[in-house]
């Protein structure tokens, strides 16, 4: 995240997984020489970067030779700074790094409901634990929940009834994305009773994710089977296709 918005105040692209591995590799081995481990520092960077108008790696290395130089050689001196100065400092960091666009009420009018939801839970769990890492990790799952809430909408069921050598063949072609909380609906999507003898599921415009969609295709089948109708599963994809054989049948209450 802060090297996302270093990118976009520079106008720069950043290698981001050799920045994960070089702050990642450098905090385990700082933990066996008994140090703690740092993290991006996004308030210090943007006032690096923003307020400052540093554009290069020597303004974040100087930045670290003199906060050693305070920390060891003028560590006595620092001691004596009061707290309320220090306040001060935070406070103005905090200033100068919010986003104040983000919070205006036509913004948040503008932002989809689940959007806001997740920043004001962010903002509520951090303050009210004094744990940035909380509040970004309920932020976290709450985004998860609410995308895989409005995705498990995005699935339709088209029904068709034809016939083929004579014979009436009811076709059912499935578009979306096939996972937990989609997969839960798509069981009552299907006509058991009227449907004619034949039955064709035709699945090219959409992909199972996970073993609840293998165990709801099961269920599918089985509640044709349990109606005396054939049923043909047609257009899986390669990935799905192979879920699906090593799933399929192995996901009842008897196994």
């Amino acid at each position: 995240m802060t090297a996302k918005l270093v990118d976009d105040i520079t106008d720069t692209r950043s290698p981001k997984t050799r920045e994960a591995w070089g702050q990642g590799v450098a905090n385990i081995v700082t933990g066996f020489f008994g140090g703690m481990g740092g993290c991006a520092m996004i308030g210090q960077t943007m006032i690096n970067v923003k307020a400052s108008g540093a554009r290069t790696r020597i303004s974040t290395f100087l930045a670290g030779v003199f906060l050693l130089i305070l920390v060891v050689a003028l560590g006595d001196i620092v001691s004596l700074i009061p707290m309320g100065a220090l306040v001060a400092v935070m406070i103005f960091v905090s200033v100068a790094t919010f986003d104040w666009h983000s919070i205006r009420p036509a913004t948040l009018k503008a932002l989809p409901k689940s959007e806001t939801l997740v920043m004001v839970s962010t903002v509520v769990v951090t303050v009210a634990t004094h744990n940035l890492a909380i509040g970004v990790g309920v932020g976290v799952l709450v985004a998860m929940v609410l995308f895989a809430r409005r995705v498990a909408h995005f699935v339709t069921v088209d029904r068709t009834v034809t016939e083929a050598d004579g014979v009436p063949v009811a076709t059912y072609k499935v578009d979306g994305e096939l996972f937990f909380a989609s997969s839960n609906d798509l069981y009552t999507q299907f006509e058991y009773a009227l449907d004619p003898e034949r039955v064709v599921i035709d699945m090219h415009t959409s992909h199972l994710w996970d073993a609840s969609t293998i165990a709801a295709l099961d269920a599918i089948t089985e509640k044709y089977r349990h109606h005396g109708k054939a049923v043909d599963v047609v257009g899986l994809n390669d990935a799905s296709l192979l879920m699906r054989e090593r799933l399929a049948g192995k996901l009842g209450a008897g196994e």
